[in-house]
């Protein structure tokens, strides 16, 4: 009886099946490398073949010497010779096509990994703890995807080895068939070990992940600062340890359970080698040649299924579980976008109506919005004000479809959002964000990916820069748009916080006409008078912009920056409490008002 796994969630339950996913690798790496990858699979059988007649060769060879026949012996001395000779004359030539095979396919998949990742329409798949273990284990795998093929290959190899191995005991005797049924339990445990071992590291990927995490935190530049003068080196360590013990003990306790069931397998298949030898040099009093081709054979029957059973170990565990995630990951791309198949509007009549919407991060309880329904006019400025926590910029990544709504629809001009393709949708985008990347190029480059179809226009760049006010920082720069920016490449700078989230907003502003123009706190790093001076600029060049019905979206805790805005949001504890313009609320008297003030007297 198999050892059962142990318990826990299987978070591989919902991959795509294995032979399924295996197929679909295979072509994707047959659309990348055709005539490498069917000469590498010819080349594969063709070394197989003269490894596995050595045992009949040898045969041969003693018979010929026992019964005086030297034409026999000449036949097999030459087999011996060919077959040793094309073994290892075919094995350097596959080694070094294998090579060449596997160079250019691992940059295919790798590719292949980095733009699914990169596609995908949301980003729950790199905030939901399922997904983030599931990418873990992926990534891992990624860049040893390559050996996927080489494995296959090198089971359909052994497996040939195999079927002439047993053609070969069959002429001794056809009892000697039931050797290789003394396998199985050696392919089974083969099979089985490696997919049990898998879903444990799976399930103890959380504490690797926490391990990784607090290695890079004790080893890398940014957090070193804070680190010594806390000094908290020790406690890192500590709970590195700890997260690593946590990951490693379940996966070696597993390793050890399946290994004693793997050796068990070997030694009944070990046994019946034994058996086999003494019946057939006992019981069939058969010729020296045949008991030599039984030994070879024998032999030679363990290492290939020896071979066959570890190549279909890693592809069961490694190689097909790979193909698995890839598949999902594939699936999960194109999932999002299933049914978008009402096209982007190139401008917005009547503007973007939430109807009843609500969310809750995936995996959790809590509402971050709750039954919020409101409209953002066609042409205006809204600033979305609240206190932390209140749900800002969760409803910004609704509006860039980041997250699907866990209730109620976002409406474009009448046109559910969840209806058009999300690629289309962001080419109608442009903003900057709080927890903005700092791209360490080109100054000129790290401000046109902003729009990438104009990333070597020096114009659109430069008038980018100019609406973001950065130009303060590209001129403090020693070769301005042509600076490396970074101190860990050659010749590059460093630049303050402000200064790249400068570069953020002009990275922000490549695009000329977004219908949507989203500002999530961008400008934290700032003081409140630049702030208030960028948001005033924002607003302008919004209204300037009304022919296509541009909506610019603010998102500032400072009350004071954003009272220009047409529209005010006031978000409270997930909820929508109070919708208007400046004037509007403080009228109220309401819970704006209050924050305002509260505000106000810090600065007076």
């Amino acid at each position: 009886m198999k050892p059962s796994a142990e318990p826990g969630i299987d978070h591989s339950a919902d991959l795509p099946p294995a032979l399924s996913s295996l197929w679909r690798t295979v072509k994707l790496g047959y659309r990348a490398e055709p005539r490498l990858l069917a000469f590498s699979f010819a080349m594969t059988l063709f070394t197989a073949l003269p490894d596995a007649l050595l045992a009949l060769w040898l045969k041969i060879l003693a018979d010929g010497v026992i019964n005086h026949h030297r034409r026999a012996v000449v036949i097999a001395a030459i087999g011996i010779a060919i077959s040793t000779t094309a073994t290892w004359y075919l094995k350097v030539l596959f080694d070094r096509l294998q090579r060449r095979f596997r160079d250019r396919v691992a940059i295919a998949l790798e590719s292949h990994v980095a733009r699914l990742q990169a596609s995908v329409a949301t980003i729950e798949h790199h905030e939901r703890p399922d997904y983030l273990d599931r990418l873990s284990v992926l990534r891992d795998q990624v860049f040893a995807l390559d050996h996927l093929f080489m494995s296959l290959f090198s089971t359909v190899g052994w497996i040939l080895r195999l079927a002439v191995t047993i053609v070969l005991l069959a002429t001794i005797h056809p009892a000697l068939i039931a050797l290789v049924l003394f396998a199985i339990p050696t392919v089974v445990m083969a099979t089985w070990r490696p997919g049990v071992e898998r879903k444990v590291e799976e399930r103890a990927a959380p504490h690797q992940r926490r391990a990784r995490h607090l290695f890079a935190l004790g080893t890398t530049a940014p957090p070193g600062k804070e680190i010594r003068v806390t000094g908290t080196g020790a406690a890192l360590i500590e709970r590195r340890q700890t997260a690593w013990q946590q990951w490693y003990r379940p996966i070696s306790a597993t390793r050890w359970t399946s290994a004693v069931w793997h050796s068990m397998a070997w030694a009944i298949f070990g046994l019946a080698y034994v058996g086999a030898i003494v019946f057939v040099a006992s019981g069939l009093e058969a010729s020296a040649g045949s008991v030599l081709l039984v030994l070879a054979a024998g032999s030679r029957l363990s290492q290939y299924v020896g071979g066959a059973v570890g190549e279909l170990g890693f592809l069961r565990g490694i190689w097909l579980d790979s193909s698995r995630r890839l598949s999902w990951l594939e699936d999960y791309a194109a999932s999002i976008d299933e049914h978008a198949d009402q096209p982007a509007p190139n401008r917005l009549a009547t503007g973007i109506h939430l109807d009843h919407v609500s969310f809750r991060y995936p995996g959790t309880e809590k509402l971050v919005l709750d039954d919020v329904t409101l409209d953002l006019p066609a042409g205006a400025v809204v600033a979305i004000v609240g206190e932390n926590g209140a749900g800002k910029s969760t409803l910004v990544k609704l509006l860039c479809r980041l997250y699907k709504p866990s209730a109620g629809r976002i409406l474009i001009d009448d046109v559910d959002l969840l209806s058009i393709p999300s690629s289309e949708w962001r080419s109608r985008l442009a903003g900057a964000f709080q927890d903005f990347f700092r791209f360490e190029f080109h100054a000129q480059h790290s401000v046109g990916l902003g729009e990438v179809g104009r990333l070597d226009d020096r114009p659109a760049v430069e008038s980018a820069v100019g609406r973001a006010g950065a130009d303060d920082v590209i001129d403090r720069l020693a070769y301005g748009l042509d600076t490396q920016l970074g101190p860990t490449w050659e010749e590059g700078v460093e630049v303050s916080f402000g200064q790249w989230q400068k570069l953020a907003l002009a990275r922000g502003f490549m695009r000329d006409a977004p219908l949507l123009l989203v500002l999530d706190e961008p400008t934290a790093a700032l003081d409140a008078e630049t702030e208030h001076a960028l948001f005033e600029r924002y607003a302008q060049a919004s209204r300037e912009g009304a022919n296509t019905g541009r909506i610019t979206v603010l998102v500032s805790h400072r009350f004071s920056t954003v009272r220009m805005a047409d529209l005010i949001v006031v978000l409270d504890g997930a909820r929508l409490v109070e919708v208007g313009s400046h004037e509007q609320l403080m009228a109220r008297r309401g819970q704006y008002h209050e924050l305002f003030e509260i505000q106000a007297a810090a600065f007076r």
